[in-house]
């Protein structure tokens, strides 16, 4: 058990120091502009971690005697394709680009830091400000991919079931009010015996549904100086996921190949809280600089992503040790890795 909270914590922790690196910031931008903006920046992120969530539920069709179990460590990682590391900043009516600049990193993309400049009418004035649009971690990302943890538990039930379980209870993350919990329910069903003479051959075929929630909170640091200043200020994401798939496998005493078709399909949300002010300058026909305090309203934002997938892998027996990795092709294309020990 300690091994699985040292995969999960060492994972949220990555996800969410590294998102927070002052992607706050681009709330200075006018409101329309700084949902494109976060929006843009987390969407391979979110998507990337609703592909990975619904992978590693299986390696293999063949379901548990009653009572059987196993306990699988591992990790899915969802590659991001390279269309989703880069998004246009184009057209958008608050921001003035530098001389040059089409467009901007996401969460996936290059550690390249983009200068911005904010122009908005608050209260009849135009008024400016500055900020930094993040850059993405891709140098940090195995494979340029998503990471997802495994932690999982599978138990043999009558009628040829078998019950999955995924759960995480809630835990703090770090000293900034960070917490994480997680759980995931699936359920397996061996259908092997519905095709007659193929219950005599070493392949077996099963249906699997499951279904993965998540949530994970941190806290912003509270600011009183600069153009952003924030109090009690938090960032939540919450996710959900579902697959259904049809499975099969090919069992030997050393080792089995398996793979599965089927539709995975997830939504995740972004939501900030606190108090975010922005402090704005504007000039004056005579005077010095006036700087102006604009309360911001933080976005609450949507992510989706859908689609089918087929996978393959091999897993290989040594006694109640299995170790297994498969491949799956889908709009992220997944890799999953782990181990487990497996019991009747």
């Amino acid at each position: 058990m300690k091994k699985i909270t040292l995969i999960f914590i060492t994972f949220l922790t990555f996800s969410t120091a590294n998102a927070q690196d002052g992607f706050e910031s681009i709330l200075l931008a006018d409101p329309g502009d700084a949902n494109k903006l976060m929006q843009a920046y987390f969407n391979p992120a979110m998507e990337g971690l609703i592909y990975g969530m619904n992978n590693g539920w299986y390696h293999t069709a063949k379901v548990h005697k009653t009572l059987g179990f196993d306990l699988t460590i591992g990790l899915s990682a969802a590659i991001v394709p390279s269309e989703k590391e880069m998004f246009s900043i184009s057209g958008l009516t608050s921001i003035n680009q530098p001389s040059g600049t089409a467009t901007g990193s996401t969460f996936a993309g290059p550690d390249t830091e983009t200068n911005m400049t904010v122009t908005r009418t608050i209260n009849s004035q135009e008024v400016t400000a500055n900020f930094k649009m993040p850059g993405g971690i891709t140098e940090d990302l195995p494979l340029n991919a998503v990471p997802a943890p495994i932690a999982q538990f599978n138990l043999g039930l009558p009628g040829k079931f078998e019950a999955m379980v995924r759960f995480f209870p809630e835990t703090d993350l770090g000293d900034d009010g960070g917490k994480a919990k997680m759980l995931g329910l699936g359920l397996k069903k061996e259908i092997t015996g519905w095709f007659g003479p193929l219950d005599k051959l070493p392949l077996h075929v099963s249906l699997l549904a499951a279904y993965t929630s998540m949530d994970v909170s941190y806290g912003i640091e509270d600011t009183t100086t600069g153009e952003l200043r924030t109090t009690d200020a938090k960032a939540e994401f919450d996710l959900k996921s579902y697959t259904v798939q049809a499975i099969a496998s090919l069992n030997f005493p050393f080792i089995n190949v398996y793979g599965g078709l089927g539709y995975s399909s997830g939504k995740s949300n972004l939501k900030m809280t606190g108090d975010y002010k922005g402090v704005y300058t504007y000039t004056p026909p005579a005077g010095p600089d006036v700087t102006q305090i604009e309360t911001l309203t933080p976005p609450d934002l949507s992510f989706n992503a859908n689609g089918f997938k087929t996978t393959i892998g091999a897993r290989i027996s040594l006694g109640p040790l299995k170790i297994f990795g498969d491949y799956t092709l889908q709009e992220y294309n997944t890799v999953s890795a782990g181990i487990a020990i497996s019991i009747r």
